[in-house]
């Protein structure tokens, strides 16, 4: 039985998107299902492309103790919660009965610019200013530090001398979207074997 994922959006949804499509064309037996995307803004374009997918959407308050959040990954029988674009810090207690089965996806090669406040353009900025010549993409378990959970990928994108932070977010995030979806589909199929060999 695929896992049950359920995605955290804030922004568009672009990286929602690119994992929708990877396990919708998945020719093998499909790993895991996005069955709920959920955003703490109602109005977030996520919901859109959730609900245009006929996936079930929801909205909630993320400055609660996380009380909201876990009904809802509860209601629908989460296994594994993706944060694709969410700019919140996800509750201790979701983090506590999810340990392990958050996973997001950082524009940079963490540990490096990363923790509170480095997401979107100001990652990109930071960059280019320290003069690195290589960012990239980080996917990582969350915990209850910003950007410090263990890191389950990366990749390296390079720097160019004529590099904006636009020009520069927009090669990693084409890149976000071919790592990030197959990094979720790894961590769920190890969480599908550890729940066979233990049960």
């Amino acid at each position: 039985m695929p896992s049950r994922l359920a995605v955290l959006a804030s922004g568009r949804g672009s990286n929602l998107q690119a994992i929708m499509d990877h396990f919708d064309n998945l020719a093998r037996e499909r790993i895991a299902k996005v069955v709920l995307v959920a955003s703490n803004r109602a109005d977030s374009p996520a919901l859109i492309r959730a609900a245009t997918a006929s996936i079930d959407i929801a909205s909630f308050d993320a400055g609660d103790d996380g009380a909201q959040l876990l009904a809802l990954l509860r209601k629908f029988r989460i296994d594994l919660v993706v944060l694709a674009g969410y700019l919140k810090r996800v509750p201790s207690s979701v983090i506590r009965e999810y340990s392990g089965r958050v996973i997001n996806v950082h524009p940079a090669l963490l540990p490096a610019f990363g923790g509170d406040g480095m997401y979107g353009a100001r990652v990109h900025e930071a960059v280019i200013a320290s003069g690195a010549t290589e960012s990239g993409v980080t996917v990582h378990l969350v915990d209850n530090d910003y950007d410090r959970g263990p890191i389950v990928a990366q990749w390296r994108v390079p720097v160019e001398k004529s590099d904006t932070a636009e020009s520069l977010a927009a090669r990693v995030l084409n890149v976000e979207h071919i790592v990030f979806p197959r990094a979720v589909e790894m961590v769920a199929m190890l969480q599908q074997l550890e729940s066979n060999i233990s049960a």
